[in-house]
């Protein structure tokens, strides 16, 4: 975490502490400040969040959700060539959501745990329930929906030379 980032949050966590004389609500700032997660973990889950908001990444994680795969089949299954699923399976193990394991000259990989499952289960969950409140808002769709808007796309045909 960078210097600023660790000022600003210490100064956010004063401010918090101390409401301001126009707050006339009951006060549970102090209480709740021992529970909540420090600098570094705070940093690391957002870390995680971040790996995870990459629709090609989601759908790698769904392909190998269902059990270990080769590169080449999961690059076969999310569309996309082996040279950029293994940059993305390089991504996804530093941050322990996957890991490699290598028989001969193939490396198959695995979702490290079912704690990374579980979150995707969760988030599906969250973006299919219907949100009954919003009456404006648009309908929730499928996170393979969204997903499959970031699908490789047939390439286009080459444009003609000027003459």
């Amino acid at each position: 975490m960078s210097t600023c980032s660790y000022i600003h949050m210490s100064k956010t966590r004063e401010r918090v502490m101390t409401p301001g004389p126009e707050c006339v609500g009951p006060h549970r700032a102090a209480e709740r400040a021992a529970a909540m997660m420090g600098p570094r973990t705070v940093e690391a889950l957002a870390d995680t969040f971040r790996v995870l908001g990459d629709p090609t990444r989601v759908r790698i994680l769904d392909a190998l959700s269902s059990g270990e795969l080769c590169v080449c089949d999961i690059a076969s299954l999310v569309g996309i060539s082996e040279s950029a699923a293994s940059h993305q399976l390089r991504l996804l193990r530093g941050m322990r959501l996957v890991r490699p394991r290598r028989d001969g000259r193939l490396v198959y990989y695995a979702v490290d745990d079912q704690h990374i499952l579980e979150l995707l289960r969760q988030a599906l969950t969250h973006v299919e329930e219907p949100d009954l409140g919003a009456t404006d808002a648009p309908p929730v769709r499928h996170v393979r929906a969204l997903a499959a808007r970031a699908a490789p796309r047939e390439p286009r045909p080459a444009l003609r030379e000027s003459r």
